[in-house]
This record gives C-alpha cells, sequence and structure tokens, in this order.
C-alpha cells in the first residue's frame, strides 16, 4: 500500500478536519521515531496515517479499531501495520512487542495534546511550542481533559525514551507539517 492509496482510505471514512489533521500529525511522529528504530518512515507512516481510519463508523472502545481490521485487510494494509493500529487500543489486550507498535502508541495521545498546546498560543504555531509549555499544561487538568496523560506517560516508558525527550521529538516530528495541521503561525484574532 502505497501513502497515496492510505490518504485515499482515510479520506473516505474520516470526514471531520479535526480527526484527518490527527491522523496526519501522528503520521509524521511515527515516521519521525522509523529510522531510529530501523524502520522504514513510508511503511510505519501509514500505521500512523490508519490508526482512527475508522473512528467515525466505529467511534466506541467495543468497535474501535478492532471492527476496522477487515475494512483493512480488503484494501490490502500490511499486517504488521494492521496490528499496530489494533494495539494502539489498550482495551483489545494486545502486547505491544514490536518497535512500530509502541512508536504509535506513545505519540497517538501526545500529537493531539501538542497540537491542542499549539492551538492557545497566540500565533497557532508549533514553533511557540516547547517542552515546558506542554508539561505546564500537562498539570492543568482542565486543558485538553479528554487527552490522558496516564497514557502519555505510560507510551514514553514502552518506548523506553524519557518524557521531556520524547515530548521534544514529537514537537519536532510534527512541525515539518505544520502547514498541514494549521499550527504554522497563521495567527488568530483574540478579543482583548
Amino acid at each position: 500500500m502505497t501513502r497515496d492509496q492510505a490518504l485515499e482510505l482515510l479520506r473516505s471514512y474520516l470526514t471531520a478536519p479535526h480527526l484527518v489533521r490527527h491522523s496526519l500529525a501522528v503520521e509524521a511522529a511515527v515516521r519521525g521515531y522509523a529510522p531510529r528504530y530501523g524502520g522504514d518512515p513510508e511503511h510505519w507512516g501509514l500505521a500512523g496515517l490508519l490508526h482512527d481510519f475508522d473512528y467515525e463508523i466505529h467511534p466506541t472502545a467495543d468497535e474501535h479499531p478492532a471492527a476496522g481490521r477487515p475494512i483493512l485487510e480488503a484494501n490490502g494494509v500490511p499486517e504488521d501495520v494492521i496490528y499496530a493500529i489494533q494495539s494502539h487500543a489498550d482495551y483489545l489486550n494486545l502486547p505491544r512487542s514490536h518497535p512500530l507498535d509502541k512508536v504509535l502508541y506513545a505519540v497517538d495521545e501526545l500529537c493531539g495534546f501538542v497540537m491542542a498546546v499549539a492551538m492557545v498560543k497566540p500565533s497557532r504555531s508549533l514553533d511557540e511550542v516547547d517542552v515546558r509549555s506542554v508539561k505546564k499544561k500537562l498539570k492543568d487538568k482542565a486543558f485538553a481533559r479528554s487527552v490522558s496523560r496516564e497514557d502519555i506517560a505510560r507510551g514514553a516508558e514502552e518506548l523506553g525514551v524519557p518524557l521531556d525527550e520524547h515530548i521534544a521529538n514529537v514537537i519536532e516530528y510534527l512541525k515539518p507539517v505544520a502547514p498541514e495541521l494549521g499550527l504554522a503561525g497563521e495567527g488568530v484574532a483574540r478579543a482583548r
């Protein structure tokens, strides 16, 4: 499967712009980590891009991502990519033994959180986001409350990367795709 085919599959199931942006962010972070673990960024990126492809049609834990597996298989997604996608859901109780599995899990929640931090910056730019600002917002339980802080910590731990380094890595991996994420410094008018 090529990236173009994966993107077409993603867009045939996901229509919400924020979910597509999240998928693009997770793809970028997984691709960024791939060389560190001897992975092929093109191949690994498929897992990041497709990890939530079925979220709109299967939005509940009893369906997502398990019910999406047959769709992925029918579209020729490689088995290791499908497994990584399945293992990113803790409730499926699949061991994350391959580095791809661990990377996907580790970056999923953190990408969403880093993007949320960038969105509240005056410029809406990832260039304004650093480890300190992310960690400060992690302590604020009211900020991006749907993001699991426990999953972020567990992901870094399973990956064997100190949390500060992991946050810094994800920020850097997202910067090249900032325009696609809407986080390239467009800025927003703020009421005073």
